[in-house]
């Protein structure tokens, strides 16, 4: 009998297995695979008995087990005991054992009795499925058949798969029923894009697309009108090709096609859209461009940062002059809003939005597009409650930066455009955010990805502007004088005793403490007079920047340059009034007005330096006259510099764009760029690939305060 035994035998919670040949049945003697003699004697109940075995045979048996379980490996001989720690191994060996088990080419023993049985293994082909739509829902459910004897239902399988987190789940009476690496992931899919209810799941109607692909794989599959009416009007609007109004005059690249042809390809379906390409790929065009195509069917608002309501109305003028855009503030607001009209395009501002929430809110728009929506990224905030309120039949949201810090970021953007599709907060966090930002799940960020992909388009300028002019960036280092350092190391040391009774996990207002004393220390790296008003210690980081722009300017450049501190933009102009310098100025506090004269009399050629705040000037403007961009400081989030740095480096820039980062060497600032790293665009860590985690803890802002200078 040349025909394997596979012995079991738990070993604590885990077993070991070992295999033999047992030529006389369950009477001894037992060899191990083709090791021993060939001609074999015992006596049985007082008869001698003889065999002789076929060692090619049982060698043969032997290697066709451990070509069908990978689990076991390859070893050199059939001698081997092999070990496994835990249940799930010896759970995945049986699976592969199961069917030789079947064919009856082993068979498998337990000398000390059946730990773990498993009754098979299970796939969608097993899986009968139900989906019918109810009110604002789709209610699926299901039954699994296992073998003659067992039927289990969807929601029971569910719910076991979340007692483990490998592919075997445990039956009721004990056993164990293995899922196909494949069904179990299509399940965890099923899960991540419903709601559990009594009999099975619900899913929201825009997750149909997510679901379609895993219930056809189902054995049967029930539905009924309403499902079929939601793949219909996904596959209309896929089909349906938008053209262009004869009116709308501006030539769109072949991206920008694509763009508008998606843009309205969601708006017939009636769903809303995040536009997110990359900073200056001209996402204003393509958004006007549907706007146009949609504006018979009533008026369109437009929602944006102060600094570009202006831009927006010179664009609307320049492609699409069959709109009548209208700056809301100017004349009888309410009067504007009693008769707004097809082609009408009320342009407003943030903060006004929030103010004239409740007169916005009672306006039936034909499109609505928030322009630098990660404005709305704090669901918290005023504004993006007011923007909640807002009504419209097409939603659309412009971002070049959709998530800046965390994943409830885009669960809010995605909380305007399409609500529900992304669940509740709380099980938004649970599911994706959680598992994705602090455990890198590389699962859960291709499902999140999946659930989110029709509704988000995002092209980066180096795939789809191959004419744009290369883009160089260089980290400028700047050394500190010996009594910068001295300076540093003060406030360094009184900003650890002030903080020293802050706890480990933070809590209460330790952060805003924390945040307050890094900031001192990030001015100081800036200029000591950030700090002390009248402090007489030498910048180094001036002196590198005067040196720099002395050189730009004496071989032609222009320069962009941009601090978070407007005090430092303010030390920086009267440098460059002391030297004759030629520039124009831009910070928060400056008028719409006077903010549009400063940008066009530089793009127009007077002023050599364009001094700009980072949180006003980031965003919005188009100063390709300048080829050179200065950071004096850098700031926490990447992608903020990044916005900044395009806006010279956009459509329309001819020539090669540089960009410095001014950072002191051994000081937080160092340390902030080395976060850059960690950092760098979350959205296109759940849109393209890396993983990232962008929260900073309390202990985390500290470590940035506690080491000292490197000497």
């Amino acid at each position: 009998n040349s025909k394997i035994h596979v012995h079991l035998l738990p070993i604590g919670d885990g077993f070991q297995l070992e295999m033999y040949v047992k030529p006389f049945g369950l009477h001894p003697p037992y060899f191990k695979p083709s090791d021993g003699g060939t001609v074999i004697l015992t006596e049985i109940e007082g008869e001698r008995l003889q065999t002789e075995r076929d060692l090619e045979e049982e060698k043969r048996a032997a290697s066709e087990v451990l070509t069908n379980c990978p689990s076991l490996g390859t070893p050199d001989n059939f001698n081997k005991i092999w070990e496994f720690a835990s249940p799930e191994e010896c759970l995945e060996i049986l699976s592969e054992l199961n069917p030789l088990k079947g064919e009856e080419k082993i068979i498998i023993e337990w000398p000390k009795g059946e730990r773990l049985k498993l009754r098979g293994t299970v796939s969608f082909d097993e899986l009968t499925m139900s989906i019918k739509g109810s009110t604002d829902w789709f209610e699926a459910s299901g039954t699994l058949t296992v073998g003659e004897d067992l039927v289990l239902s969807m929601k029971e399988v569910l719910d076991m798969m979340k007692k483990t987190e490998s592919r075997f789940i445990q039956l009721k009476n004990g056993d164990f029923l293995a899922l196909t690496q494949r069904f179990k992931t299509q399940l965890k899919a099923l899960e991540a894009y419903s709601d559990p209810t009594e009999d099975g799941f619900r899913f929201h109607p825009l997750a149909a697309f997510a679901v379609e692909g895993l219930a056809d794989e189902a054995s049967e599959i029930e539905t009924d009108a309403a499902w079929h009416a939601q793949l219909k009007r996904l596959k209309d609007a896929e089909k349906q090709e938008a053209q262009l109004p004869a009116s709308f005059k501006a030539e769109l690249r072949e991206y920008q096609q694509e763009g508008y042809k998606w843009l309205m390809k969601l708006s017939n379906w009636g769903v809303g859209a995040c536009l997110a390409d990359d900073m200056g790929l001209g996402k204003t065009v393509q958004a006007l461009a549907a706007i146009l195509t949609r504006a018979t069917t009533g008026p369109t608002l437009i929602v944006c940062p102060a600094s570009v309501r202006i831009n927006w109305e010179r664009e609307a003028m320049k492609f699409t002059p069959m709109m009548n855009p209208m700056q809301f503030g100017d004349g009888n607001r309410q009067e504007i809003l009693d008769n707004l009209k097809p082609y009408d395009m009320l342009i407003t501002s943030y903060g006004l939005m929030q103010t004239e929430e409740e007169a916005f809110s009672k306006i039936q728009f034909s499109t609505i597009v928030l322009d630098e929506a990660q404005a709305i990224k704090n669901r918290s905030a005023k504004r993006s409650k007011a923007a909640m309120s807002l009504n419209s039949d097409f939603k659309v949201l412009t971002t070049g930066t959709p998530i800046e810090n965390h994943l409830g970021e885009l669960w809010n953007l995605f909380r305007f455009i399409n609500p529900g599709l992304l669940g509740s907060l709380n099980r938004f966090k649970n599911r994706f955010a959680g598992p994705i930002e602090k455990y890198g799940d590389e699962m859960r960020r291709e499902q999140l990805k999946k659930l989110i992909r029709p509704f988000i388009l995002r092209r980066r300028k180096s795939e789809v502007l191959l004419e744009l002019p290369e883009k160089t960036e260089i980290v400028l280092a700047v050394d500190l004088s010996p009594q910068e350092k001295a300076f540093y190391e003060a406030l360094r040391q009184t900003a650890l005793e002030k903080l020293k009774d802050v706890p480990p996990g933070g809590g209460g207002d330790s952060h805003l403490k924390i945040l307050a004393e890094i900031m001192r220390l990030r001015q100081a790296c800036c200029n000591p007079q950030l700090v002390t008003k009248n402090s007489t210690i030498k910048s180094s980081k001036l002196e590198l920047f005067n040196s720099t722009i002395a050189e730009l300017l004496e071989n032609g450049h222009k320069v962009l340059v941009f601090s978070q501190f407007v005090q430092h933009l303010k030390i920086l102009e009267k440098n460059l009034v002391k030297k004759d310098i030629s520039y124009q100025y831009l910070d928060g506090s400056t008028s719409q007005k006077k903010r549009q004269i400063a940008i066009d009399a530089f793009q127009n050629g007077t002023g050599d330096v364009f001094l700009i705040s980072l949180k006003a000037g980031g965003v919005g403007l188009n100063l390709t006259a300048a080829d050179y961009v200065i950071h004096m400081d850098p700031w926490w989030n990447p992608a903020v510099e990044d916005q900044a740095s395009d806006r010279a480096h956009r459509i329309g820039q001819k020539r090669p764009v540089t960009i410095y980062r001014l950072v002191t060497q051994g000081t937080i600032e160092e340390k902030i760029v080395k976060l850059h790293d960690q950092k760098r665009d979350l959205a296109d860590s759940l849109l393209s690939g890396s993983n990232t985690s962008n929260r900073l803890t309390a202990n985390d802002l500290m470590n940035l305060i506690k080491e000292g200078m490197a000497h």
